[in-house]
Order: C-alpha cells, then sequence, then structure tokens
C-alpha cells in the first residue's frame, strides 16, 4: 500500500509524543499533524477529514473515549479509523478499547517504531479494503 500523501492525525497532550510520532511515520511518507488534546483534536478532525486518527485517551479537557464517541456519532467522521496509543496498559483496558470499543487497534506506551508503523499499515490496509468493498456494494446495487 502506498503511504505517501496519507493523513494521520495524532490526538495527544504532549508535544513530544507527536514530534515522535511524525518521525516515526514520516519514514513511510505519512503525514502526521497533531492537536493538543480532545477539543482541539475533534476540531482538527472535522477540518482536516484525516485517513486515520491516532488518539491518546488520558488528556486534560477531553479524555479520548468522549472524542472516539463523538468522532463515531458524527456521519461525516465516523468511518475515520481510530488507533488508541495510551499508557493504560491493563488487558481490561484493552478489551474495553478493541471489543468493547470497537477501536481498529489499541497500542500502549511505551512502544516501538516497528509496532507503531505496522499498526497504522495494517490499519490503514484494512481500511482501504472495506471501503473497496462499500464502494464495490453501491456499484452493483445501482443497476
Amino acid at each position: 500500500m502506498d503511504m505517501e500523501k496519507t493523513k494521520v492525525l495524532y490526538i495527544e497532550n504532549e508535544q513530544e509524543m507527536i514530534d515522535l510520532v511524525r518521525l516515526i511515520l514520516s519514514k513511510q511518507g505519512i503525514e502526521v499533524s497533531g492537536a493538543g488534546g480532545g477539543k482541539a483534536g475533534l476540531a482538527v478532525v472535522r477540518q482536516l477529514k484525516p485517513d486515520l486518527v491516532l488518539l491518546d485517551l488520558m488528556m486534560p479537557d477531553m479524555d479520548g473515549w468522549e472524542v472516539y464517541q463523538q468522532m463515531k456519532a458524527d456521519p461525516e467522521l465516523s468511518h475515520i479509523p481510530v488507533i488508541v496509543v495510551t499508557a493504560k496498559a491493563q488487558s481490561i483496558d484493552k478489551v474495553l478499547g478493541l471489543h468493547i470499543a470497537k477501536v481498529d487497534d489499541y497500542i500502549t506506551k511505551p512502544f516501538g517504531p516497528s509496532e507503531l508503523s505496522g499498526s497504522v499499515e495494517r490499519v490503514l490496509r484494512k481500511h482501504a479494503a472495506s471501503q473497496k468493498t462499500v464502494q464495490e456494494g453501491k456499484a452493483g446495487s445501482g443497476r
């Protein structure tokens, strides 16, 4: 999959983490924007309409779950895949994220560059395939 021109938004209140993720993903040709907190992040998602959102859970103004719920409730944003990137490493948190909330992936901090790159690539590839299936379904039903 060609990652050039892929736009990723990282909603995270620590600028150093945004810079780190930008450094890791830029090696794949991915453009990373950052938003410092949940409220700002939601505004940027609405404006930018990124291909993927990386989302921290623990932020002071609006936590990641609130951002996620608002994204999924908005028809213009609900199709955007979300990878949670958090320090909440307990297995119950991961189960809640992946199986209850249905996020696309769940990465715990600290993470390695290959773990992040691999997750982003997997989620984008899976999302592209599902979007293609939806488009083919729409084309096929119009006959």
